[in-house]
């Protein structure tokens, strides 16, 4: 039984249905209307079914549900369809990352801190993190691995790239990101680095508003692009463009709406044959300015051939359809972003869902040598109290899906004394700080720079917290989860007898290996 559509000549399409290839809608990995969670991003069945049957759009980007209810989700989606969809999901960090069951790494920058140590170490990591990121997501049905961000985080504020990139240093990101492809590459499906020309060096989240970086180009070419050039010599299959705004290279448009930037820089002169794909278009810092017609429209004619997310499909499929009967964009134009949409799905046709590929054991393993290697503790270990307290501080406590009632963070402490349980998160008010208990405390921090937020770091209440429980001498020991950043805030205003460990990761693996390095201290 075949499990998706045969593949047909896309040029014999009409111009209506040769743009719908070009969109890529939002849905939930979901199967029932009940348990959508986005519900302005992701569209109920009907709709949904309506845009891929009706409309054709060429894919789908999904978010949320099991990694066997996803199976099924993708094989409902190729059955609505007349051409094959590209079937995507933002798994920089595993297939466990959107999809429980599945196998979660530890953020990409985790290697950055291995590569500090050992760079062939990392590299082999890194190779085989890709290759089991795209082995799970064939196994359930994806072909579109939206990973690696190529990303150089040099600016620790940085709230929507942060742990995403592979590190700091061109080269160490230029080296992972190659390693992360030719693993993936190994498979039938797509990659793609993100977000060009460079998203490292913003303090400002794209999601809610639009980025300026002052950059030469110079800079850029130093700093921000060897990873994108090293991608595409690697054969990256796509890559997706930044919503910022760089005035040294277009003084008027963000790069996802600029010809000088996206065909000029990327296409001509860096030679990307590739799929163009814009980030997501119902993010703030297009959607605020242009609106749907508008910014496709205009991300079709800076050279995109890939319009990901826009709010309204159908008006952004007409919008571009009448820009080109306007005479507004070329028919050419389109016919190439058809051209290169067709290629990518004809490497895709011969698969799709393959469980054979899902090797949960070894990719755990893998997952938990990133884990390990990159740990960091100081400090004697842990010692037991009679009546402690275990501080949560998160970034948002009613959504930290991280702290599971059997979790690492739930049920360690309190074998060591840690009975008492606070939990405190960024909307926690300070006034609640003064009737925290005097006792021995055990803080553990889950932060790390995420979409939304705006900003990275740790929240006023949490500083406050730590610095009490300093100032009076009941900070039994420390753990930070996710930020490299904010860990290196808290470690340069602890004594040095405090037991610390920090951890990239937040997931039960990241839980178990920090906690019992606690335990033990870094002799």
């Amino acid at each position: 039984m075949t499990l998706i559509p045969p593949l047909v000549d896309l040029f014999d399409l009409s111009l209506r249905a040769q743009v719908a290839q070009m969109v890529v809608v939002r849905a939930s990995g979901y199967l029932y209307d009940r348990q959508i969670q986005y519900p302005t991003w992701e569209p109920p069945q009907d709709t949904l079914k309506h845009w891929i049957k009706d409309w054709g759009v060429g894919g789908v980007i999904l978010l949320g549900g099991s990694a066997v209810e996803v199976a099924e989700r993708c094989r409902q989606l190729q059955s609505w369809a007349t051409i094959p969809l590209l079937l995507a999901a933002d798994i920089e960090e595993g297939v466990g990352q959107r999809f429980s069951g599945a196998t979660q790494f530890p953020p990409p920058a985790a290697l950055g801190a291995i590569a500090q140590k050992n760079r062939e170490r990392a590299i082999d990591l890194a190779r085989e993190m890709g290759a089991y990121t795209a082995a799970e997501a064939l196994a359930i049905g994806l072909n579109w691995v939206l990973a690696p961000v190529v990303d150089v985080n040099n600016n620790p504020a940085n709230p929507v790239i942060n742990v995403r990139a592979f590190g700091e240093e061109p080269d160490i990101v230029s080296g992972l990101a190659t390693a992360f492809i030719q693993g993936a590459r190994a498979y039938p499906v797509l990659t793609t680095a993100k977000h060009f020309p460079g998203h490292g060096d913003t303090a400002t989240d794209s999601h809610l508003e639009l980025p300026v970086i002052p950059h030469a180009r110079d800079r850029l070419q130093a700093v921000e692009w060897p990873p994108f050039v090293a991608a595409i010599a690697a054969g990256v299959d796509a890559v997706m463009s930044a919503h910022v705004h760089l005035p040294a290279l277009d003084a008027a448009r963000p790069a996802t709406l600029s010809p000088p930037i996206l065909t000029g820089i990327l296409r001509q002169e860096m030679g990307f044959r590739g799929l163009i794909v814009t980030d997501a278009l119902v993010m703030g810092a297009i959607a605020n300015t242009y609106g749907t017609a508008e910014a496709a429209v205009k991300a079709v004619e800076a050279g995109a051939d890939i319009l990901l997310m826009p709010l309204d499909p159908p008006a952004a499929i007409e919008a571009v359809v009448a820009a080109v009967e306007s005479g507004r964009i070329p028919p050419e134009r389109i016919r190439d972003s058809v051209a290169r949409i067709q290629a990518a799905k004809a490497r895709l046709q011969p698969l799709a869902l393959r469980l054979d590929y899902f090797q949960t054991t070894p990719a755990l393993e893998v997952a938990t040598a990133i884990a390990q290697e990159s740990l960091e503790r100081a400090g004697p270990a842990l010692q037991p109290v009679i009546s402690g307290v275990n501080c949560l501080i998160v970034d948002d406590a009613l959504h930290a899906s991280f702290l599971k009632r059997t979790c690492a963070a739930l049920t360690l402490p309190p074998k060591w004394g840690f009975k008492q349980r606070v939990a405190i998160d960024q909307q926690t008010p300070l006034t609640m700080i003064a009737g925290f208990p005097k006792a021995p405390t055990l803080v553990q921090v889950f932060s790390r720079g995420n979409p939304f937020r705006g900003k990275a770091g740790l929240s006023g209440p949490a500083i406050a917290t730590l610095e009490r429980l300093q100032t009076q001498n009941q900070l039994a020991g420390l753990v930070v989860y996710g930020s490299p950043y904010a860990y290196r805030e808290i470690a340069r205003h602890l004594h040095p007898d405090v037991p610390r460990v920090f951890s990239y990761g937040h997931d039960r693996i990241a839980q178990d290996l920090a906690l019992s390095h606690l335990a033990k201290g870094s002799s």
